[in-house]
């Protein structure tokens, strides 16, 4: 899939769409109430998730013909497709738990990996009409993206760039899952000595570092590959990073793994 800059730009508009669609039919079930069941391993799974990656895996078809897609209900389903090295990265409804408990703390993701890197990503909250996009590679920005069946094509969505610079000073800040706590989490944020902690659910986390208003997200506990890709993706355009626990590079396409993730550490900036 060629991305060069007007190909990026005219690719993220038309996904922006898909994302407004698939985050109408999330709504439609958020608000009847959702008919939760339970995966294999225990994790949960609604009517919402499901809609929502029908709806992203038939735009990617069509926007990217040829170009694989793993995604979190189909990978669920034992239906994965041999990778090379394109292939998007799709979670179609993170933070079902959050989805659950209707605190509006879930998103849409999408990201496109290439050569084990992530260079495209979206992620939608659209219970606060709130979404971070590459719009090419190295740069991102925050939108305001209500949900639609139907969007129109050409929308004023005020794109504001995301640089990761606090808006005003404050005190260095942390943010950590609220569904997945984990005491190595804890642990390593008392040895870094940080005292301010933002609570909050999904890859929302990766948009509050992108905006500046914290400096690290630790995670200890599993995690898959579409859970962060999208999240990584426009954390790096806004000057952050995404390293694992011993402070390697972050890498794609452990199909061997299952798309595990190792503990990882998400930083507003590099640290020396």
């Amino acid at each position: 899939m060629s991305l060069g800059a007007s190909e990026y730009k005219g690719f993220a508009h038309a996904l922006l769409l898909e994302a407004q669609r698939a985050g109408a039919a999330i709504m439609d079930v958020y608000r009847s109430g959702a008919d939760v069941r339970y995966k294999p391993d225990r994790s949960p799974v609604t009517g919402a998730d499901n809609a929502s990656e029908r709806i992203l895996l038939t735009a990617l078809s069509e926007l990217a013909p040829g170009v694989p897609v793993i995604a979190e209900e189909q990978a669920a389903a034992g239906e994965n497709p041999a990778i090379a090295s394109e292939y998007f990265l799709v979670d179609p409804l993170d933070g079902t738990k959050e989805f659950l408990k209707v605190n509006g703390e879930f998103t849409v993701n999408v990201a496109l990996i290439v050569d084990k890197k992530p260079v495209f990503g979206l992620v939608y909250a659209p219970a606060k009409s709130d979404c971070y996009v590459t719009l090419s590679q190295g740069t991102a920005f925050r939108c305001l993206l209500p949900p639609a069946h139907n969007p129109a094509p050409k929308q004023e969505l005020g794109f504001q760039p995301l640089t990761g610079e606090p808006a005003v000073p404050r005190p260095v800040t942390a943010i950590i899952s609220r569904s997945h706590p984990r005491p190595e989490a804890i642990q390593f944020l008392d040895n870094l000595r940080i005292v301010e902690k933002i609570i909050l659910g999904s890859s929302l986390k990766f948009g509050v570092l992108a905006r500046g208003e914290a400096d690290v997200y630790p995670r200890f506990g599993p995690t898959s590959e579409w859970d962060i890709a999208a999240g990584q993706a426009i954390l790096e355009a806004a000057g952050g990073c995404v390293l694992t626990a011993g402070g390697e590079p972050f890498i794609y396409g452990k199909q061997a793994e299952c798309f595990i993730n190792p503990p990882f550490i998400a930083w507003r900036r590099r640290p020396d």
